[in-house]
């Protein structure tokens, strides 16, 4: 998902988004701890993601403390 994707969507959905891919992460965690993933790079793509949502959730509240 892009930068634009997720400034596209509601600040409720991007909250959402982030809840679920942290779950996601958890899972693929535990997969990976039980045996190996088929594809590793899975943890590094989710984690990236949820620091991107994470990141323009915050600059929306600053900008929203601006305002």
């Amino acid at each position: 998902m892009k930068a634009k994707e997720i400034r596209d969507l509601s600040t409720e959905e991007i909250q959402t988004r982030i809840t679920d891919e942290n779950e996601q992460l958890h899972n693929l965690r535990f997969q990976h701890a039980i045996a190996d993933l088929q594809n590793p790079m899975i943890l590094r793509h989710k984690r990236r993601l949820i620091a991107q949502l994470e990141t323009i959730l915050r600059q929306r509240s600053k900008e929203e403390a601006v305002a």
